[in-house]
């Protein structure tokens, strides 16, 4: 399996790639932060509605704002800071209807609203994660995924039989593929 073109540009190459009318580059762009955005909203305790709505409308953000971007490669930071304040939107929103609060008071109160730094720590650090893992071979990759991100967890013999693989593998090839991973985290300074 071949990685998609354009997976392996940095974040400059594809907003540069994404001016240019490349619509390739824009859904490389959109696959690399999805799962950031939409954990963003579930952190604030969002249904999958609503976190998919706040989605769409910070990809709109950043389609309306690529031209603008001052520092592409803090575009992840940005991403962060959007969809944290669509968030709190979203939550002011429900606490304005559920309190009976004055938009204008709303809006005050929303004025000095900032990311809390290990909010934002956090965040790249799991994205660090995700692109780590997205760097593994495709077998590695679908075997962590299955293990440590289904809900509930799956027990190796379901892993087995969706990987086509003996039970009894499943524990050895698991340690060669966190292996990997460790070794591409500390390549990226995690």
């Amino acid at each position: 399996m071949s990685a998609t073109p354009g997976s392996d540009w940095t974040d400059t190459h594809l907003v540069q790639e994404c001016l240019r009318g490349n619509e390739q580059a824009w859904h490389v762009l959109i696959d690399r932060y999805k799962n950031l955005i939409y954990s963003i909203p579930l952190r604030y305790g969002a249904p999958h509605q609503d976190a998919a709505d706040i989605f769409q409308r910070v990809c709109l953000d950043l389609f309306n704002e690529l031209p603008r971007l001052r520092d592409v490669e803090a575009l992840q930071g940005w991403l962060i800071r959007v969809t944290t304040h669509k968030c709190y939107h979203w939550k002011r929103g429900l606490s304005s209807r559920e309190s009976g609060w004055d938009e204008d008071d709303l809006a005050a109160r929303s004025a000095d609203l900032a990311v809390p730094p290990d909010l934002v720590a956090e965040l790249e650090q799991e994205q660090l994660v995700r692109d780590a893992i997205a760097q593994l071979p495709p077998r590695c990759r679908e075997m962590l995924e299955l293990l440590f991100f289904e809900s509930p967890p799956l027990p190796y013999a379901e892993v087995a039989k969706r990987l086509h693989l003996a039970t009894g593998s499943i524990g050895f090839i698991r340690g060669r593929c966190l292996e990997r991973l460790r070794k591409i985290l500390e390549a990226k300074g995690f």
